[in-house]
């Protein structure tokens, strides 16, 4: 596949010294080496997966490196997200990254950008550079830098993470599939478990984050056969990978506009809207709660999710349960019991996950009329900031 990038002046002697151990690679060479100090390359985050992804390219000579990231340092993050050290607690994670490639070299370029991607900065963003590296850790900035990636003929490195197990392919534009190729729909944010809830293997986001580098590094100066068309699936828990084939969907319709970004994350989603029918506010279920009739409310998350943002009135239910016993998965909690039991306000953290256990309650002709489920309206989230909050 050709090399994306158009190799740079000569190399000084001091830059040969530096990089003598790729100078001495079949298919890289000077002329590789020359291709690199002349990329403009922008990384998409500056967390786990940004990490190493920063480190590796920083050492290895690309010429202009650019970071953006909206995020703060915490001390939560220093269990995988090793460019940051306990200093730089509170800092910007764009900026204690660059310092973090200065410190590798001195000489490098590194521009750190304080802020969130957006739809209207993407597009001018992608144009300024060669190649972008997503270390995104939400489904709304993916899809975002997807869509800017196809609409800019920019190619994407694109890596994920959950708990032991990454994905990493090569989105190029006129090479190959894209993200939407192979994900046509951006899922809901609430249909997996955030880092804080569902756990991450720091070394995984080395390993994910050092495999979007060599495929960087691939393409920038065409040597080897990058991932266009190929998912790579790593699962660490059983030292496997293996690797999924994919084509371009000739049914899809191509990006012709940037959409704004959603909520990045569940945890700072926007206001539910008004509920449905079916659907109960934060301040209307205390108020029922506080009443002669009270409801039960059942959460249907996972346990370290209910503990990292608890609704204290509510008792666990697996969304797993629900969905293979229906109503008999309730039936034993108290004031669930008989032919007219008390109503019933499925919860998770934004809704999506409450909102498919009320379907299968619904679907199930054994739940009884009394019981009447509907889903607390923003989950969690809505409760946190109205009744839970303080």
């Amino acid at each position: 596949m050709r090399a994306l990038v158009e190799p740079g002046p000569p190399l000084t002697d001091a830059e040969a010294a530096r990089y003598a151990r790729h100078l001495s690679l079949p298919g890289l060479g000077p002329l590789g080496q020359r291709r690199l100090r002349a990329a403009r390359v922008l990384v998409v985050g500056a967390g786990g997966l940004g990490s190493p992804i920063l480190a590796y390219l920083g050492a290895a000579g690309v010429g202009r490196l650019t970071v953006i990231d909206d995020d703060v340092v915490e001390e939560s993050n220093l269990q995988r997200q090793v460019l940051h050290r306990a200093a730089d607690l509170g800092r910007p994670k764009a900026e204690s990254a660059a310092d973090a490639v200065r410190r590798l070299d001195p000489a490098a370029r590194v521009t750190p950008v304080v802020g969130r991607l957006t739809a209207d900065n993407a597009a001018a963003l992608f144009a300024d550079h060669d190649l972008v590296l997503d270390g995104a850790d939400n489904f709304a900035t993916r899809y975002l830098v997807a869509d800017a990636g196809e609409l800019t003929g920019t190619p994407v490195v694109w890596g994920t993470i959950d708990r032991y197990a990454g994905q990493v392919s090569v989105f190029w534009p006129g090479e190959g599939p894209l993200l939407r190729d192979l994900y046509p729909e951006q899922p809901d944010p609430d249909s997996v478990p955030s880092c804080a809830a569902g756990g991450v293997l720091g070394a995984l986001v080395g390993l994910v984050g050092s495999t979007m580098a060599v495929e960087a590094l691939k393409v920038l100066a065409g040597v080897g056969e990058p991932a266009v068309g190929r998912l790579l699936l790593i699962d660490a828990l059983a030292a496997r990978t293996r690797e999924l084939a994919f084509a371009p969907d000739p049914d899809r319709t191509p990006a012709t506009a940037l959409a704004e970004v959603g909520a990045a994350c569940p945890a700072t989603a926007a206001p539910a809207p008004e509920p449905a029918p079916a659907a109960v506010g934060a301040t209307a279920l205390a108020a029922e709660l506080a009443g002669p009739a009270a409801p039960v409310v059942v959460d249907v998350r996972d346990p370290g999710e209910r503990a990292e943002l608890p609704i204290p009135p509510a008792r666990p239910v697996p969304l797993a349960t629900i969905l293979v016993e229906g109503w008999a998965a309730l039936a034993g909690l108290p004031g669930c019991a008989g032919d007219r039991p008390a109503p019933v306000v499925l919860a998770c953290r934004s809704g999506a996950r409450s909102a498919r256990a009320l379907a299968a309650l619904a679907a199930d002709p054994a739940t009884p009329a009394a019981a009447a489920p509907r889903v607390l309206a923003g989950g969690a989230l809505a409760w946190a900031a109205g009744p839970g909050a303080g």
